[in-house]
């Protein structure tokens, strides 16, 4: 197997310097010896994927760069106490966010058991992730350390390893999809030892607890601040709201404030995760009554979704509604950040055939939505994080991931080929008129989305590829 390996990248290095001396592009992938983890598997699928993208060398280029960016530039890998862990920073922010790592790992699940060293990495991730949780289940962005952060005066029981203290339901359901899939794709249960078994325990208490049934629980977050979404209504409690047995997030994905505590992607998610988690406890671990209340809460989470979560649009007719609050109230849009209402397939609540969602899709990819935006560049949704005008290219990339339609993935692809202004990755956001004006140039979660995109695309329609 070593020399096997050994032989894959000298042919790896080989064919890469040959193909891209042959291009008119400059390699922008960090040299070699600066890189932070290699992965002769990951080499691999660059290399055959440069054979697949010859005639598309733009792709190419791209997705040599953008794949592998999470494990060039941001694992930090070792082993403590005999177990491996792995700390996940997002690119250019120094910290480690639940829903992030998980994300960013997730496109190099199928080649673990083609590299063993991959397969200890993403368990490092999944033991990491364990420790975070166990510091704090509210927090969603971790220190590497005890480092503080410039958000130690936040009014929330800071501590010295949090980077930030929002509360965001996904974070935790990332954390269980990691595990899920890691299970599901080696087989191997060593990282569900007792830290991880109290820290699932911990995920459904809070999750328990953020229902909001007889009071407010023990969350609260307020921030000085001039950015309104960076801190929460309601003296850090959020906005009014009446138990419905959903779960209160005070925050999304984009780590933006939630206008009505109900935020149905999130919550979507959660169904989807207690029903893995109750799998994995009940068939790994034997745990039968934690695997009990893990189905009983998804069931009454998915009914709270179920009735109050879809709204009648009058143009759109039943759709999902993005935040509601039990009182009647809602608010209709879509934010990129995943989980969105336009990822609802992907992460696994719906058939992408569901009527409400094909409903619901219409709406958000939409001048309907107020954060969806058709310039002279490109058109996709943003969100209120960046502001106005600015497309997220995780929206294009999970627009195509969602598809059945060969032509709106072959333009998403297209858009997101002649948008990266130049630096041969995606960003954050680029303006719809203008993709030279992005935010981020080092956001490792789009730039591994976009190989997790071309690799299905080249299974399922390679001839999106050829020009």
């Amino acid at each position: 197997m070593r020399t096997t390996n050994i032989g894959i990248v000298l042919f790896i290095l080989l064919f890469s310097t040959q193909f891209l001396s042959a291009q008119p592009f400059q390699t922008v992938r960090i040299p070699i010896d600066k890189r932070h983890f290699s992965s002769p598997a990951i080499e691999a699928k660059i290399a055959e994927m440069q054979v697949v993208l010859q005639s598309n060398p733009v792709l190419a280029w791209l997705f040599t760069n953008c794949f592998p960016n999470t494990l060039d530039t941001t694992v930090e890998f070792e082993m403590i106490n005999g177990k491996p862990d792995t700390f996940v920073i997002t690119g250019d922010i120094f910290a480690m966010w639940l829903r992030d790592s998980s994300a960013q790992v997730w496109p190099y699940m199928p080649y673990m058991k083609q590299d063993k060293k991959l397969q200890q990495l993403i368990a490092g991730v999944i033991n990491r992730q364990v420790k975070c949780i166990l510091i704090d289940p509210y927090s969603n962005a971790f220190n590497m350390n005890k480092e503080g952060s410039e958000w130690q005066a936040d009014l929330t029981e800071m501590k010295p390893e949090l980077h930030e203290r929002k509360w965001e339901v996904d974070g935790l359901c990332y954390v269980i999809r990691l595990s899920y899939e890691y299970w599901k794709r080696t087989g191997d249960i060593s990282c569900f030892d007792a830290d991880w078994r109290n820290a699932m325990q911990l995920i459904v208490r809070t999750f328990h607890e953020q229902q909001r049934k007889t009071d407010n629980g023990p969350y609260r977050f307020l921030r000085k601040t001039a950015k309104a979404s960076d801190t929460q209504f309601g003296n850090g409690y959020g906005n009014p709201m009446r138990p419905t047995g959903l779960i209160c997030s005070m925050f999304r994905p984009s780590d933006d404030a939630t206008t009505y505590p109900f935020l149905i992607p999130a919550n979507c998610f959660a169904v989807v995760s207690l029903k893995q988690l109750a799998e994995m406890e009940k068939y790994v671990l034997g745990n039968n009554d934690f695997a009990i209340d893990c189905e009983q809460l998804a069931s009454e989470v998915n009914a709270g979704i179920q009735r109050y979560g879809i709204v009648n649009h009058p143009k759109y007719g039943k759709i999902y509604a993005y935040e509601v609050d039990g009182f009647g109230n809602f608010l209709m849009m879509d934010d990129a950040n995943v989980p969105s209402l336009l990822s609802l397939p992907y992460l696994g609540y719906c058939r992408t055939s569901d009527n409400i969602y094909q409903n619901t899709r219409r709406f958000v990819w939409s001048v309907d939505n107020p954060y969806f935006y058709l310039g002279k560049v490109a058109e996709g949704i943003g969100g209120p994080h960046v502001g106005q005008d600015m497309v997220w290219p995780m929206s294009l990339i999970m627009k195509a991931l969602t598809s059945n339609n060969k032509k709106e993935i072959a333009e998403c692809i297209r858009i997101l080929k002649t948008t990266h202004a130049g630096t041969g990755f995606m960003h954050e956001s680029f303006h719809k008129d203008n993709p030279a004006k992005f935010t981020r140039s080092w956001f490792a979660w789009a730039n591994t989305l976009f190989g997790e995109l071309l690799i299905r695309v080249e299974k399922e329609n390679p001839e999106l590829l050829y020009n």
